[in-house]
């Protein structure tokens, strides 16, 4: 986690002071990889559960009222259905049941519009992703105060100090920068690091993403000069067909690693771009630019007859 900032600069200029200091503590992250919170999934099912419920019941009075007008022998109560006005305007007489219908269709509007707007916020949080190991650990351990190896002090108390302990009910606001294999591998072990907080509870640690970045940016460089000169200068110092057979296998797999590992690419891409790669190797090799393959020359075999065969020296 990469934090920016002077450390010194401690909100209410307390250390562990419970809200104010965990605030600070997650605010100070430029990535905004800090931001976890809990997605009270139970709870989330438990309310759509309720307003199903009540929903459901509410459907249930409303076809009852249809139903009682629709058998009514009262034309006035079977013209209701058919025609708002009319409902309305009977609305306004407590002895007539217009009042009721009308009213149920008010909390209709309402009901169903709290349980699509808790459906569809519920899809966005689903949607959302849960935080990497490196970044939950390093929120729990700030939280909980594991830094210590003998007196353990949560910068909070009460049942919301235990609120990143399951893994499963965590969400990230915020997508980290690092998409690909091969950064998330480096910036959970990049050696130049530096720890500026003076709460003695607190081990995060600061580095540069710049560096991480220029140093994924040049692998990268390296692997793609590398796979692609030098598959082709390999193809075509080699004669034999099988070890070209061979090569070609290996660096199509070589390729296709490195895609996955440096790249975020998805797996279709994956898919594309080794197809690509490999039937330009094999294009290579059954070219004319391979190496192994001699020039030919027209040799005339008898009066009028000329055929294609090796140059002589």
């Amino acid at each position: 986690m990469a934090l920016t900032g002077a450390t010194k600069d401690v909100e209410l200029g307390h250390i562990r002071d419970g809200y104010p200091a965990l605030a600070s503590w997650i605010g100070r992250d430029p990535d905004n990889e800090s931001f976890v919170f809990r997605k009270f999934t139970r709870m989330s099912a438990r309310n759509l559960l309720h307003l199903q419920s009540r929903l459901t019941e509410l459907e249930r009075q409303i076809d009852a009222l249809d139903k009682a007008a629709r058998h009514s022998s009262d034309l006035e109560a079977k013209q209701s259905s058919r025609r708002w006005e009319t409902l309305t305007k009977y609305a306004a007489d407590d002895s007539r049941g217009e009042k009721i219908r009308l009213q149920k269709v008010f909390e209709l509007s309402e009901m169903i519009k709290q349980y699509h707007e808790a459906l569809v916020l519920q899809n966005q949080v689903f949607n959302m992703e849960r935080p990497s190991n490196r970044v939950a650990s390093v929120c729990r351990e700030y939280v909980t105060g594991e830094a210590s190896k003998d007196t353990k002090l949560p910068i909070i108390s009460g049942r919301a100090k235990d609120y990143l302990s399951d893994a499963a009910d965590l969400v990230a606001l915020h997508k980290g920068v690092e998409a690909d294999v091969l950064s998330k591998a480096l910036k959970a072990h990049w050696p130049i690091q530096k720890r500026l907080a003076l709460d003695p509870f607190d081990r995060t640690t600061i580095y540069s993403s710049y560096h991480v970045t220029w140093t994924v940016s040049v692998i990268s460089l390296l692997s793609a000069t590398i796979l692609l000169i030098g598959a082709i200068v390999s193809l075509y110092a080699v004669v034999d067909p099988k070890a070209r057979l061979g090569m070609i296998g290996a660096y199509t797999i070589l390729f296709a690693t490195s895609i996955a590992l440096l790249t975020n690419a998805k797996r279709v891409e994956v898919f594309g771009a080794t197809a690509a790669y490999a039937a330009v190797l094999v294009v290579f090799v059954s070219g004319n630019l391979g190496g192994g393959i001699s020039s030919q020359c027209l040799i005339q075999v008898a009066d009028g007859i000329y055929k294609n065969a090796p140059c002589p020296a």
